[in-house]
């Protein structure tokens, strides 16, 4: 694919549709949340568990990302356990600690919610030189770090 001509864009019109986007998938996670019969907070740990692999997470590693307190995701954890998402497992190290493992068949029944929406995502990237691909990915990159950054100066849990 041959990079396309885009139209000039000043920051902030970048800023803004990236605010539009931002809030359009905030409503999206609401509601592929009940898709999944969950709550948004517990569909962004499971997400996370998803991604870490099978590089288990403890409960303080989700607390952390997630930007919440120990307490609040035990009550996480026991949702989604009880909903059949995830499983807790000794870590082999530490018998104190556990890991947490996502539930293979939840797995497969939240990526067949996303996969149509990731299909037309992936259309829309076909769209983009492999190149311009690669500037949205260091954009995204840096962008996500940026704000974890600010998340953990501003908005950390007490």
């Amino acid at each position: 694919m041959h990079a396309a001509s885009r139209p000039p864009a000043t920051p902030e019109q970048a800023l803004a549709a990236m605010n539009h986007l931002v809030a359009t998938h905030l409503v999206g996670q609401h509601q592929i949340a009940q898709q999944a019969g969950l709550n948004v907070t517990d569909l962004t740990c499971f997400t996370f568990v998803v991604e870490a692999g099978d590089d288990l997470l403890t409960a303080g590693d989700l607390a952390a990302r997630a930007h919440i307190t120990t307490g609040a995701v035990t009550g996480v954890l026991n949702r989604l356990e009880r909903a059949g998402y995830i499983t807790r497992r000794p870590d082999p190290s530490d018998r104190r600690r556990v890991r947490v493992a996502a539930e293979p068949a939840a797995l497969a029944r939240v990526r067949e919610i996303y996969e149509p929406y990731h299909a037309r995502m992936n259309a829309l990237f076909a769209d983009y030189s492999a190149e311009e691909v690669a500037v949205l990915h260091d954009w995204f990159s840096r962008a996500s770090a940026l704000a974890a950054a600010y998340l953990e100066e501003h908005c950390a849990p007490e």
